[in-house]
């Protein structure tokens, strides 16, 4: 593979903006005027203007800009703002005096760690020309100390503006560490890829092996080596990669041809060598960005919705997710065990399953794995959720349509409920309830989970998602998102606080008459807020623990709650029992009814009262009026005045 220029990417998209700090008299303004005049200065003011240097001094034709600075105290809030504004940092010392040497790790590098300056730094050791033939140790002696500490150092170089030694490298080495940086690639402790590159390496490998026979033929390489670098391989150029990988990996090669484990080391020696270009080019060209993800070109854009609608998989795309599924199933039992879906996953940056709220939100089989049923709700609650993330998430596992053809907008609810119906096939549920209610038992339940013997508090707020089976075959995905109760008051602070909300579900704990005191008031706030803000939603109320005995007045209190705000009834269940009541079906059902058990205030009643006792008036004020009108202009003869019936 040969290496070539990169386009910039990431931060270098405008062009690369480099800050020279140091000491005083470390030679930071001299550097700057020689690196773009190509003369020695004779005098140079204190601290010069921004430069920039000539488009074409380097290959990669990026605009730089160079800041200068001033390390006097009463210049420190210009120093700050320029440093963190720095694509890159050039730290300056002088060769001939070993203080400012000792000042980079004591004070600048550490300085750069507290501003949170998380930029690639250079340091430079100026006026070689001054220093003589003194130094007793190299300069990786004296530098190596302090790279170990300071991992941000990509380059040490010491230089002469005076006798021209080293000028133009010192900005080519910040340039090139802005446009090809080490550290995501590269963990230079441990002398291997990271990670993520890894993972990056592996899908284009994958895209690139078009037979999928798990090496990249002669044909495959040499595609691979036009696309990248718009130049073919010679066939002895081919053979001679092959050779140098042969001869360090064995495994790097086989009859089929180069093996990923082959084009793993291949990058890895490049980057050892300092070609770093080489790789990043290649990961430019499959659409990574500095971050060795995808760039946002290569995703939808963003999604324009109103806050009660949703985003919903496709059809397509839940069909590409079950293919998927039983191609990572290797035992073909039925499941993905934790192996294969880190494989499944292994050519996205990072198993998006392995943090909250997913590494606990879907059912698990016996041994732990995932149902098909259990996979797919785990898709669903992501696009529900972060529904970009899931585009690019699909794409890093193989999606090869149109991004935005992975993903749907649904009507919104508020249009559901003028028509009595909805076509959403994933439901999201708000759990309220006072603590100690029964509300993670319910989630528990939903999951598969047993029922746990320990109170275990919930603290923020938790998911559970699962499919739910319907007649005829049909298929719902039900989302249970559990509210904490000091949760509730910061949810309706926010206006939208109930647009995502297609059921709400009001857990008490039915033998507490403070439990049930608790979810009421909850109700009465929920139900207020969907009055107020239009995004009303069906409520149910679930009496939990039916396994205790009911405190005295539950069930008069129950009814009369029920009756008065028009919703069903309490639902009696105890998870312990393993007796649910059909809840979750239940659940699904109210959903698809988005007009159906609405709860109404007292002063939601009222305002409805007002408003068609007004529009009665209206009506009655518009008649009169017309009869005016008509009397005004003489009524005619043989018609009735509608006032006469007044």
């Amino acid at each position: 593979m040969a290496g070539g220029g990169a386009p910039a990417a990431g931060g270098a998209g405008n062009g690369v903006r480099i800050v020279v700090a140091g000491d005083a008299k470390t030679g930071k303004s001299s550097l700057i005027v020689t690196a773009a005049a190509e003369n020695f200065p004779t005098n140079v003011p204190p601290v010069l203007p921004p430069t920039r240097l000539p488009v074409d001094l380097y290959p990669e034709r990026v605009p730089v800009t160079i800041i200068d600075t001033s390390s006097s105290p009463e210049n420190r809030d210009r120093l700050v703002e320029d440093l963190t504004r720095a694509d890159a940092v050039v730290l300056t010392y002088a060769c001939d005096r070993p203080e400012t040497l000792d000042r980079l790790s004591t004070h600048w590098l550490s300085e750069l760690r507290r501003l949170e300056v998380r930029v690639p730094v250079i340091v430079v050791g100026c006026m070689l020309d001054k220093r003589g033939d003194q130094q007793p140790v190299s300069l990786e002696q004296v530098m190596s100390p302090i790279m170990q500490q300071f991992r941000e150092i990509e380059t040490c170089i010491e230089c002469s503006a005076l006798n021209h030694i080293q000028i133009p490298e010192v900005f080519y080495y910040a340039q090139k560490a802005v446009l090809h940086p080490t550290a995501p690639l590269f963990d230079q402790e441990q002398q291997v890829l990271k990670p993520r590159c890894v993972r990056a390496l592996k899908r284009i490998f994958i895209l690139c092996d078009h037979d999928r026979d798990g090496a990249l033929s002669d044909a495959e390489l040499n595609d691979f080596q036009v696309k990248c670098f718009n130049a073919p391989l010679q066939a002895s150029e081919i053979v001679g990669v092959k050779r140098v990988v042969q001869e360090k990996l064995r495994e790097g090669v086989d009859e089929r041809g180069l093996t990923l484990t082959g084009f793993l080391f291949l990058h890895a020696l490049f980057i050892e060598k300092g070609r770093l270009e080489t790789t990043w080019t290649v990961l430019r060209k499959f659409g990574y960005n500095n971050e060795i993800r995808l760039s946002n070109d290569q995703l939808p854009p963003p999604i324009k919705k109103y806050p009660d609608q949703s985003v919903e998989l496709t059809t397509e795309a839940m069909e590409f997710l079950r293919k998927i599924f039983f191609t990572y199933d290797v035992d073909c039992d039925g499941a993905l065990r934790s192996h294969e879906v880190e494989d499944l996953f292994s050519t996205a940056p990072e198993n998006p399953w392995n943090e909250a709220p997913y590494v606990d939100a879907a059912e698990k089989t016996a041994l732990g794995g995932l149902s098909l049923d259990g996979f797919l709700s785990l898709w669903a609650l992501m696009t529900l959720l972060d529904p970009i993330h899931s585009v690019e998430t699909l794409i890093y596992i193989g999606y090869g349509s149109d991004p935005s053809s992975a993903i749907r907008v649904t009507r919104r609810r508020r249009l559901d409920r003028k028509k009595q119906q909805t076509e959403r096939t994933v439901y999201q549920c708000f759990v309220f309830g006072p603590k100690e209610s029964g509300k993670s038992a319910l989630l528990n339940t939903f999951i598969g989970r047993p029922f746990p013997e320990e109170y275990v508090p919930t603290t923020g707020n938790r998911y559970a998602v699962n499919v739910i089976n319907q007649p005829e075959g049909l298929k719902k995905t039900l989302v249970l998102r559990e509210i904490p109760e000091e949760g509730v008051k910061e949810l309706l602070s926010k206006k939208d606080a109930l647009a995502a909300c297609d059921v709400a579900v009001f857990v008490h704990d039915s033998s507490r008459e403070p439990s049930w005191e608790k979810a009421t008031e909850m109700l009465v706030d929920i139900a207020s807020q969907g009055e107020a803000t239009g995004y009303e939603v069906p409520c149910l109320i679930v009496a939990a623990k039916d396994d205790l005995d009911p405190y005295l007045t539950e069930i008069q209190d129950s009814t009369r709650v029920s009756q008065d705000m028009g919703i069903e009834a309490p639902i009696p269940l105890s998870t312990k029992l393993g007796d649910f009541s059909n809840i979750f079906h239940r659940t699904v059902r109210a959903a698809e009814h988005p007009h159906l058990s609405i709860p109404e205030t007292s002063a939601g009643k009222s305002r409805k009262e007002y408003h068609r006792l007004l529009n009665r008036s209206l009506v009655f004020i518009s008649s009169d009026w017309s009869c005016s009108c008509c009397c005004w202009i003489g009524c005619l003869p043989g018609l009735f005045c509608k006032k006469e019936f007044f």
